[in-house]
C-alpha cells in the first residue's frame, strides 16, 4: 500500500471521504446484516419521484432519447430554467447563460474548477455542507471560514467577514435555505453580502438546492437577483430536493455567458451532458409539478414541528428551529459527548445512523445533524429510540 500511495494525487490524499455519502452505505451494509437501523443521515426526500415525471422519463426513452445531445443541455430545458428564474427568482437569464449538469453538485464543482486559480481564498460559512471545501481545495483554492453561530441565529457577520477578505479572496459561496443548519438569510443579509461583493470586485456563488423548502413567513431571496449582482453571482440549483429526483442527478448553473462558456468546457471533457432522457423528465418537473413541490413542503413542515419540538424535551439536546431544508441540527448538552461520540452511541445503542456536526466544519463541533424528510412513523420510532437510549446515560 505505501509504495502504490507514491501514485496518489496530491491534491486529494488530504481529502476526507464525504460523510453524508459514507454513512447511509454504512447503514445500507447494516440492514444487509439483518438490523434495523433507521437512517437519519441522508438528505433524501422520501417521497417518490411525481408520476408526471416518471411518466415524461418513460415516454422519453420510448422516443429514442437515448443519445448525445447538446453538451449545454437540452434547449427545450434550457428554456425551462430560463423561464423559471424569471418567474420564480427574477433573474433574468438567457439559456445561453444556463448549463444542464449531473445533479447541483456537479453544478458547484466545475463551476468552481472554472473561476478558481491555485491560491485563490473563498469564503464560505462554517458549518457548512461537506464538499464545499473539498471542491475549492480540489480546484487549487483555500477555503476560509466565516462564523454561523446558533447564538446569532445562524446569521452572516458583515464584521467578520470584512475582516477575512484578503488580497486572495476570489469568491463568497453562500447556501441559503442552509445545508446543516436550516437557517434561512434575510434579505437585508443577502444585500450586505451583494455590498461586499461589489466593494471588493468578488464573485459570489449561490447554491440554492432548497430554495422552494421553506417554512412560516420565511422567504427565499436569489442574490444575482439584486442590483448589479447578475454578472458576478454564480446561481446553483438542481431537481434532486424539490421534486425527489436524488437518484435522477441533475442539476443547473446560471451565470454571465464568460464563465458559462468555460464551463462548459469542462463538462465537455468530463461527462459530456446528464441522460437525455433525464433532461426531458426535467422539463415537466419544472412545468407541471410545483403543486406536488408545495405538498412534500407541507409534508416536512407537519414532520419539523413535530421532531424538533421531540428533540427539545431530551435534556442531552437544545435544538434551534429551522426556517428552511429538513434538517434538524441539535446541539448536545448535558453530555460530554463529542459530534462522533454522539454519533457512534446512537448507532450503537439505538440503531440511529445521524452525522457528526463536525463533519460539516469546526463551528459543528458539539452537534449531529439529523434529517427529517423521512416518514413520520420512522421519526416517531427514531423518537422512542432516542428517549430509551439516552435514559441510560
Amino acid at each position: 500500500m505505501g509504495a502504490i500511495g507514491v501514485f496518489i494525487a496530491e491534491r486529494v490524499k488530504e481529502l476526507k471521504p464525504s460523510a453524508t455519502v459514507a454513512l447511509p452505505d454504512r447503514a445500507r451494509a447494516l440492514r444487509e446484516a439483518g438490523i434495523d437501523v433507521i437512517d437519519l443521515s441522508e438528505g433524501e426526500p422520501y417521497f417518490d419521484t411525481p408520476e408526471k415525471i416518471k411518466a415524461a422519463a418513460r415516454k422519453a426513452l420510448d422516443e429514442g432519447y437515448v443519445h448525445y445531445i447538446s453538451s449545454a443541455g437540452l434547449k427545450e430545458l434550457r428554456q425551462a430554467i430560463s423561464e423559471k428564474l424569471r418567474i420564480d427568482n427574477q433573474i433574468e437569464v438567457d439559456e445561453s447563460e444556463i448549463i444542464v449538469t449531473v445533479g447541483a453538485k456537479q453544478a458547484l464543482f466545475t463551476a468552481m474548477l472554472s473561476v478558481i486559480n491555485p491560491g485563490d481564498e473563498v469564503l464560505i460559512p462554517d458549518p457548512y455542507w461537506v464538499s464545499y471545501t473539498a471542491e475549492v481545495i480540489i480546484s487549487g483554492g483555500k477555503p476560509v471560514a466565516i462564523s454561523l453561530l446558533e447564538s446569532k441565529d445562524f446569521r452572516l457577520d458583515e464584521e467578520e467577514i470584512k475582516e477575512k477578505i484578503t488580497k486572495r479572496t476570489k469568491m463568497i459561496l453562500i447556501n441559503s435555505p442552509h445545508n446543516p443548519t436550516g437557517t434561512v438569510f434575510p434579505k437585508e443579509d443577502l444585500m450586505m453580502i451583494a455590498d461586499i461583493a461589489k466593494d471588493h470586485n468578488l464573485l459570489v456563488m449561490s447554491d440554492e438546492i432548497y430554495e422552494k423548502i421553506v417554512y412560516d413567513e420565511n422567504r427565499h431571496y436569489s442574490i444575482a437577483s439584486f442590483p448589479d449582482m447578475k454578472d458576478r453571482t454564480i446561481t446553483i440549483n438542481g431537481f434532486s430536493k424539490t421534486y425527489s429526483m436524488t437518484g435522477w442527478r441533475l442539476g443547473y448553473v446560471a451565470a454571465s455567458k464568460e464563465i458559462i462558456n468555460n464551463i462548459l468546457k469542462i463538462q465537455q471533457h468530463s461527462v459530456t451532458h446528464p441522460a437525455s432522457f433525464v433532461e426531458k423528465a426535467g422539463v415537466v418537473a419544472l412545468r407541471e409539478c410545483e403543486e406536488e413541490a408545495r405538498s412534500m413542503v407541507k409534508a416536512y413542515k407537519e414532520r419539523r414541528d413535530y421532531f424538533i419540538k421531540e428533540l427539545n424535551k431530551m435534556d442531552e439536546f437544545s435544538c434551534w428551529t429551522p426556517e428552511g431544508a429538513f434538517y434538524a441540527f441539535p446541539k448536545i448538552v448535558e453530555t460530554k459527548f463529542s459530534s462522533e461520540e454522539m454519533t457512534e452511541y446512537l448507532l450503537n445503542e439505538a440503531h440511529l445512523l445521524t452525522v457528526p456536526g463536525s463533519a460539516f466544519g469546526n463551528l459543528g463541533s458539539g452537534y449531529i445533524r439529523m434529517a427529517y424528510s423521512r416518514p413520520i412513523e420512522e421519526l416517531e420510532e427514531a423518537v422512542q429510540r432516542m428517549h430509551s437510549t439516552l435514559e441510560q446515560l
